[in-house]
């Protein structure tokens, strides 16, 4: 990520748009605060995961806001770009160090609680505190299943050599 060259940014434009499209494929609407879960963590862990710290925020930022945009959750938008970009950077900052890089599920997982308290602290301003915390288990679902899915993913990648283990 330290020299951004037309392979990276198209590296990060995929990435991007892979986001954008896994949250919109399947988006399942939660009750009580107009917010909805999906599978973009995922991506945005996997980014994380092979290109680093600022490709998690640059991917989960951007891709993540943008879905919001195209499905009409124009109101969550700012907040989704900050919340998932430093999901994404959360968890590629704990992937740097030795425990990240033994055990990428704590970081990722990390990663997908800060998620879960980034939306409530935001939807606590937005619906009160009673339905902020009514979203709660569902993001922490989400988040987990990004994490596990991403580690997973990123394991099998390996194993087919088609990236390189960071």
């Amino acid at each position: 990520m330290k020299d951004l060259n037309t392979k990276a940014l198209t590296r990060l434009a995929v990435l991007i748009a892979l986001t954008t499209v896994m949250t919109m494929v399947i988006h399942i609407p939660t009750i009580g605060t107009n917010g909805y879960l999906n599978l973009g963590d995922m991506v945005v862990f996997l980014s994380a995961m092979i290109l680093g710290k600022k490709a998690g925020f640059i991917v989960g930022g951007f891709g993540s806001a943008l879905a919001d945009l195209l499905l009409g959750y124009t109101h969550y938008a700012p907040i989704t770009f900050i919340v998932k970009g430093l999901e994404g950077y959360i968890a590629g900052l704990i992937l740097e160090t030795r425990l990240g890089k033994s055990k990428p599920i704590i970081a990722t997982s990390i990663g997908g609680l800060w998620m879960a308290l980034g939306y409530y602290l935001a939807e606590i301003f937005m619906y009160g505190a009673k339905a902020a915390l009514a979203a709660i288990p569902g993001n922490i679902m989400q988040g987990l299943f990004g994490a596990v899915s991403a580690v997973l993913f990123f394991m099998a990648l390996r194993r087919t050599r088609a990236i390189k283990g960071r």
